[in-house]
């Protein structure tokens, strides 16, 4: 980190993450999965950049998805709160939305909202 070797980091719960400075060959996206401590940092350096927020269809499944993959009752309250408050910052950073109910279904829209940023890239220059 102290060398600028990470595009974004946080420590979120006790657990540090980060994202490596990505270096794309010409013409390709990169799409990064990260929290919202992450997306202001990426906005911050790539104003460029286009934030999409993924959602769970509601606190219920998110709650048992978290469960599902094996999260003890500890983590997943914690998870849980700091998921409302980082939602509703996420919506402010946000360029567009995605509800994850449906896997295909989202990988779709998440594919419709690459195509139509780039759509409008391409036509802005």
């Amino acid at each position: 980190m102290a060398e600028g070797g990470f595009l974004e980091w946080a420590t979120i719960l006790g657990e540090c993450y980060g994202t490596p400075t990505p270096e794309p060959r010409e013409g390709c996206d990169v799409v990064l999965e990260i929290d919202v401590q992450g997306a202001r940092q990426v906005l911050e350096r790539r104003p460029d950049a286009y934030c999409v927020l993924i959602r769970a269809p509601s606190p219920e499944v998110q709650q048992e998805r978290l469960r599902s993959r094996g999260d003890s009752e500890e983590n997943i309250v914690g998870r849980m709160a700091l998921g409302r408050l980082e939602e509703a910052e996420g919506l402010e950073l946000a360029s567009g939305v995605v509800v994850n109910d449906d896997l295909d279904g989202a990988v779709r829209d998440l594919a419709g909202i690459v195509e139509d940023f780039r759509r409008q890239a391409h036509t802005s220059s």
